[in-house]
């Protein structure tokens, strides 16, 4: 993906080519900035498919960064030789 300028809006959009090379934190805040537009609910039915292809993109590669994270952490736990996977804590985000 390359990033880009939508000139008439101001919105950096992913494309495929520079997506690798963007940081697992810059894609979650384009993630984030996305969700809240939507949220928001002004923009029009073709602007709003456009930023949600964007964001299932971005999910997906936050997600990869995410699995590829997990696995180096599983190899630095490595205990006499063996893999020992140690579960990370989750907090609990339903108590709000």
């Amino acid at each position: 993906m390359h990033l880009a300028l939508d000139h008439k809006k101001g919105n950096t959009i992913f494309h495929n080519k520079t997506m690798a090379k963007k940081s697992f934190e810059d894609a979650l805040t384009r993630l984030e900035k996305i969700t809240d537009e939507l949220e928001d609910g002004n923009l029009s039915l073709e602007s709003s498919l456009k930023k949600f292809e964007e964001g299932i993109k971005l999910a997906e590669f936050c997600n990869t960064k995410l699995e590829e994270a997990q696995k180096k952490v599983d190899i630095l736990l490595k205990k006499d030789g063996k893999l020992t996977s140690v579960p990370f804590e989750q907090e609990d985000s339903d108590t709000d």
